[in-house]
């Protein structure tokens, strides 16, 4: 089959990975996959991002699929209901923007910058090396640190999904792909 130039997309999410964590300002990055699913959804109706585009799910599928690290198991049936992709969704939603709160209190002086990343929203680990200080204001290294840590923890979360079940289980319950499905039922409902 041929190859198309957004077949490689995996490697912008694995540089994006590295990237972050020898310089936390790179996490600014991963914004583009949180605003272009979206906005994909909202112009075409359609879970094109997802389907094509999505570097971390081309990752799981090059992990688990050419290297074989997958169980290749069908994802449990809970994992797939609408109660929990949903709940999963708010969560996740209410760990973003706790995340905001914090960046807001730094950008206030309320709170000084705090220099970890949280993994899986519990363990925080210091990250002190990719950030030496710099002419921007702390506020704006405190989101790259909050949304580093939303990414690696989501990259974790497929991760185990993907060992443990097929290759792309991520993509089951992802708050991204769970958005832009809710953008496309909503979109399309308006269409018919």
């Amino acid at each position: 089959m041929k190859k198309h130039w957004y077949d490689y997309l995996w490697i912008v999410s694995l540089t994006y990975l590295i990237l972050g964590f020898f310089n936390i300002l790179f996490a600014w990055l991963g914004l583009l996959c949180f605003f272009i699913p979206l906005i994909i959804s909202i112009a075409n109706g359609t879970k094109g991002y997802c389907n094509r585009y999505c570097g971390r799910g081309q990752l799981f599928g090059l992990l688990g699929g050419r290297f074989g690290l997958s169980r290749k198991k069908d994802i449990p049936q809970w994992m797939k209901s609408k109660a929990f992709r949903y709940g999963f969704l708010i969560f996740f939603f209410i760990m973003f923007f706790q995340m905001l709160w914090n960046t807001y209190l730094v950008f206030s002086n309320a709170q000084n910058l705090k220099q970890v990343v949280t993994l899986l929203w519990t363990f925080k680990v210091p990250w002190h090396w990719a950030y030496h200080g710099t002419l921007i204001h702390p506020g704006v290294a405190q989101f790259a640190f909050g949304f580093y840590s939303v990414m690696l923890t989501s990259t974790i979360l497929g991760f185990i999904t993907m060992l443990l079940f097929k290759p792309r289980s991520w993509c089951v319950y992802c708050p991204m792909g769970t958005m832009t499905q809710l953008i496309c039922k909503v979109k399309n409902k308006k269409t018919l």
